[in-house]
């Protein structure tokens, strides 16, 4: 059993939909340890627990400059086909322990070719993980669905690459199309011709927008790539003016940017416990309780809640629900309802939808 209770329910049991997990944060420590042994890396510590507390430790820095760098480490025993076809399994099984029955692992192959892979095959040996896990959990009467996003770099210049990759894996486990990396100085305009590319497949694409920068990342997101989700776009806040607040009430309005996405219930992609560590949420304050995210939920945004990165977070999809459940004190409707959030949100089919969502419901009808 979690720590984490709702309404008298432990919150590990409840059906989960995990839209923005990164691969490269979410590896165990003590498979760091082993597959860093084999290729001889030096690591800053020597033993599960306190490599896990190095990680925590580095990653709370309020910058998202530095956060990134833990990836350093992470990314270099990701670069064989054993290294990510393992990371893949356990990231996988690691999702289905906590309750998740839909996810989808976000990752950049670009990063994981220095020991000879190519971007295919570095695709395909994650794939393969995550169907190896996908039976694992089978055979033990679960059930889990897991869908690849390909990520392009940002602030490199392979994204049309990568795009052709992810839609080359379309069929064979790819289901959408992300950038990551530095958001600020490095808008999604940059890479137009990979999301007209994508548009004209009609490919989805999520983008990290609205974490290390503000609106107009998220304006730039909408436009230049079409964008179905923001990745974070908790900045969203900063459209929105609080007019009059009180025990009873608040009065907000609504800039014309934050009335789209609400209207349009474009998907947010919020991580609480990583926006706290980037310093994602500095001009609200440094506690979880100054988060927007609650504000997000009142409103009627489509709000969905993310580990991010496990790893670097110390967390998982049940702790970062449970923290919102002690700061905001949400009971199971508001659980329920930014789990439905996320599964209409998912880059799965309409029929995959549908299912989906009366898994979740009929999940959290039998625990009420």
């Amino acid at each position: 059993m979690s720590r984490y209770e709702v309404d008298g329910v432990d919150i590990q049991t409840l059906p989960k939909v995990s839209l923005h997990d990164h691969l490269d944060g979410g590896l165990r420590p003590q498979t760091i340890l082993e597959l860093g042994d084999e290729i001889g890396l030096e690591l800053p510590a020597s033993d599960a627990a306190s490599l896990g507390a190095w990680f925590a430790a580095q990653s709370n820095s309020g910058s998202l400059p530095e956060y990134l760098k833990t990836f350093d480490i992470t990314t270099a025993v990701m670069q064989t086909e054993h290294g990510l076809h393992r990371v893949a399994k356990e990231f996988v099984l690691d999702l289905a322990e906590d309750g998740v029955i839909y996810g989808e692992i976000r990752w950049a192959p670009e990063q994981h070719l220095q020991r000879g892979l190519t971007l295919d095959a570095a695709v395909e040996a994650v794939q393969a993980g995550v169907e190896e896990a996908i039976g694992l959990v089978a055979s033990h009467g679960g059930r889990i669905r897991i869908g690849q996003l390909v990520s392009a770099m940002r602030h490199l210049d392979r994204a049309d690459e990568i795009a052709q990759l992810a839609l080359r894996h379309r069929d064979r486990g790819a289901v959408g199309f992300d950038i990551a990396g530095p958001e600020d100085g490095f808008p999604a305009s940059r890479l137009q011709s990979a999301f007209d590319t994508l548009a004209k497949a009609h490919f989805p694409a999520t983008v990290h927008a609205g974490e290390g920068a503000g609106i107009d990342s998220i304006a730039d997101a909408l436009y230049s790539a079409r964008a179905l989700r923001l990745g974070h776009g908790t900045r969203i806040a900063e459209d929105i003016v609080v007019e009059e607040e009180t025990d009873e009430a608040i009065v907000v309005r609504l800039g014309q940017l934050a009335e789209w996405v609400k209207d349009r219930q474009i998907t947010l992609e919020v991580s609480p416990s990583s926006n706290l560590q980037t310093g994602t949420i500095a001009q609200w304050g440094t506690a979880l309780t100054d988060h927007p995210v609650d504000l997000l939920h009142q409103l009627g945004f489509c709000v969905t809640v993310n580990p991010d990165n496990r790893l670097q977070s110390g967390t998982t999809l049940t702790r970062e629900l449970g923290l919102l459940v002690e700061a905001f004190e949400w009971d199971l409707d508001d659980l329920e309802q930014v789990t439905q959030n996320a599964a209409a949100g998912a880059f799965c089919s309409f029929d995959e939808y549908e299912e989906l969502a009366d898994e979740i419901a009929d999940g959290f009808d039998d625990l009420r």
